[in-house]
């Protein structure tokens, strides 16, 4: 199967147009993750391109198959000029790594942490994976591949992760909704959770 990474990076531009800015981290024992900056007007758009080059593999599994499984690559939009959301790149990296690293499976619904704040200041330190084939259109691959999924990463607070632990992703995102939360403010407070 060809290189999945050149037809990753064309989608992410004809979804998002050119970046203009691209950063990699390579971790030991793992394959070089880049994240790529796309600014938009008043949203920057953080993508990895990296994550899908291997299909994940379930932890448990003996041996992981080299085509299929599921791919994905993620994604995070914040406003821009509000706070120093450039230092994300490292996190994202480490989080679009833990596939690889980890034995893990990122999918829809679950939670990521990443130990220490988002970005300098940030009151995140954890996102929740949201449902893929929204701004990134999923991108099919030739069978027996699975598809790149593009997923939306959303920022939480430590009490809105302790929260969605409880309650559930699906609650959490209900909560955020009812009231109005923007979810690309890079400084807002955690969302009324009484």
């Amino acid at each position: 199967m060809a290189d999945v990474l050149p037809l990753v990076e064309a989608r992410l531009r004809t979804a998002l147009g050119e970046p203009d800015a691209r950063a990699a981290v390579t971790f030991l024992g793992a394959d070089r993750i880049e994240v790529l900056r796309f600014t938009d007007g008043d949203v920057v758009r953080y993508a990895t391109l990296g994550m899908s080059a291997q299909p994940m593999a379930d932890p448990a599994a003996v041996l992981a198959d080299p085509v299929k499984g599921p791919r994905a690559e993620l994604v995070l939009s914040v406003r821009r000029g509000v706070a120093d959301t450039d230092k994300v790149l490292r996190p994202l990296a480490v989080l679009a790594a833990s596939p690889q690293v980890e034995g893990v499976i990122v999918a829809p619904g679950a939670s990521l942490d990443v130990g220490g704040p988002l970005w300098p200041g940030a009151p995140f330190t954890s996102v929740l994976v949201a449902e893929s084939g929204g701004l990134v259109e999923d991108l099919e691959l030739d069978a027996p591949a699975d598809p790149v999924r593009f997923l939306p990463l959303l920022p939480m607070t430590p009490n809105e992760a302790a929260w969605k632990r409880v309650h559930g992703a699906q609650a959490l995102q209900e909560r955020w909704l009812t009231q109005g939360t923007d979810l690309r403010d890079p400084t807002r407070a955690s969302v009324s959770l009484a």
